[in-house]
């Protein structure tokens, strides 16, 4: 008689186990590859469900909230660094005069200055200048007295506005501000989106040479242009997908990218996810908002999210869209929200209170939904914007970065009440963050390396004796 076997039946308390090692194999594993240490326990992590972020443009730290209490502010700049100097290295007698307005005195001393006195947060200044080669001349190997000098509004870049008068103020009194947070790479908008979705620069190996920036042998600057000579794209730069000025050549149109982004990561694991972004439904129809940034949609330069994808229909929304799906609970695992030029705070076609009156909105509108109750919110900007910082950016990648420190707020039930957190982030420890909530492995070195945003945390809050109320 032929023996028969069956297979062993698993009570469910091993299946549980099992897939417990499982999930703590994997979480060991993603914390393996980084190099800072993870301090939150998976189960507390399992707690957030849904990550906000919004992306506002073209503040310093200091520009902003340099006289918040209890940060390092305006009061903790040494006199080295906030002296400018020109060409030759001598400090100016006063501030270059600032062009495109009547504003502003011709003779500001050579130091910091109160923009609100001359023009108020509720109106726009002239843009500053944000550019990749420039930056890395602002900082000048960290001495930070550049800002002024490689700057086409001159002295406009050490100005900062009261603090005590942004609307986002007291949200920010409420959470979590974070005063050692960079920008992650060198330049202006279009380079950190890039970063902010794929911890990497974009490549075209074979752009036009009439849109190549021109190096010497020593590798100063002789002409500027979109692309660096060894073909990476780093100043404002379109896509060849939708929308894009129609005024742009079409040889001059960046090539569909293949990195890999978070959304690739995202979508691997079935997490949901959006980009939402303000005036996308008018510019995709082909009649923009004259305050659209066509460069501040990421994504749109991938292939996996070209015309025609079904992920670019999926995941490419806009803001409208957010907000809706805030009110009504319906919010994805990840969004990431850009408000459209009119309302992101950037200096020449926006100012500080609309922007930042909006954002109120959008945070209001998240924590008063459903989904507020598990929500993580972060507010930062995509770069400086040209203004000046007194703080020396960290030396990690001589070639990308990071520039120079921007603000960024963490509002959540999650998050640590009147804080100030001075733990070294950047611009990719929103992804590393990401990564370690979805359990997925790190687009590259630097978001593997980057500090998760762990410190901005008390998950055990609400067990806590005298709790906020």
């Amino acid at each position: 008689m032929q023996k028969t076997t069956t297979s062993p039946v698993r009570s469910a308390s091993a299946v549980r186990l099992i897939a417990l090692a499982g999930f703590l194999l994997t979480i060991g594993l993603i914390s393996a590859c980084r190099k800072h240490v993870v301090h939150i326990p998976p189960a507390d992590l399992d707690k957030i469900n849904h990550i906000v972020v919004i992306y506002l443009e073209n503040h310093s730290f200091d520009n902003l909230y340099g006289q918040y209490p209890g940060a390092n502010g305006l009061a903790d700049a040494p006199l080295d660094k906030i002296i400018q100097v020109n060409d030759s290295g001598k400090p100016y007698t006063f501030l270059p005069a600032i062009p495109g307005t009547s504003a502003f005195p011709t003779n500001l001393p050579n130091h910091f200055f109160d923009i609100d006195q001359y023009i108020p947060n509720n109106l726009m200044t002239p843009d500053v200048l944000h550019r990749y080669y420039q930056e890395q001349l602002q900082i000048d190997g960290g001495k930070m007295d550049k800002y002024a000098l490689y700057n086409s509004s001159k002295g406009l870049s050490q100005g900062y506005y009261k603090t005590s008068l942004l609307p986002l103020l007291p949200l920010v009194q409420q959470y979590t501000l974070c005063d050692n947070f960079y920008h992650s790479a060198f330049g202006g908008s279009f380079l950190n989106h890039m970063w902010l979705i794929a911890s990497a620069s974009p490549v075209w190996h074979n752009a036009p040479a009439s849109i190549v920036a021109k190096l010497d042998s020593t590798g100063k600057l002789i002409s500027d242009g979109q692309v660096t000579p060894d073909g990476f794209v780093v100043n404002t730069s379109f896509t060849v997908n939708a929308p894009h000025p129609s005024t742009t050549p079409a040889a001059n149109l960046v090539p569909n990218q293949t990195l890999p982004t978070i959304g690739d990561r995202l979508s691997g694991k079935n997490i949901s996810w959006a980009w939402y972004s303000g005036g996308w439904d008018s510019a995709l129809a082909g009649h923009a908002d004259p305050t659209f940034q066509f460069h501040h949609q990421p994504f749109a330069y991938f292939a996996n999210f070209a015309d025609g994808t079904k992920a670019k229909q999926d995941h490419l929304k806009d803001e409208k869209d957010f907000i809706a799906a805030a009110k009504a609970g319906t919010l994805p695992a990840v969004s990431f929200v850009k408000p459209i030029g009119i309302n992101n705070e950037h200096p020449g076609y926006s100012d500080v209170a609309a922007g930042e009156n909006h954002t109120v909105q959008l945070i209001n509108d998240v924590l008063n939904g459903p989904n507020g109750k598990d929500a993580v919110i972060i507010i930062t900007y995509d770069e400086n914007g040209g203004f000046w910082d007194h703080v020396s950016p960290p030396v990690i990648d001589k070639k990308w970065g990071p520039g120079t420190r921007v603000p960024a707020i963490i509002v959540s039930p999650f998050a640590k009440r009147g804080f100030v957190d001075h733990t070294q982030y950047e611009t990719v420890s929103i992804l590393s963050l990401i990564e370690l909530r979805y359990r997925l492995l790190p687009l590259a070195s630097r978001d593997r390396d980057a500090s998760p945003l762990q410190n901005v945390f008390d998950f055990d809050r609400d067990k806590k004796p005298g709790k906020d109320q």
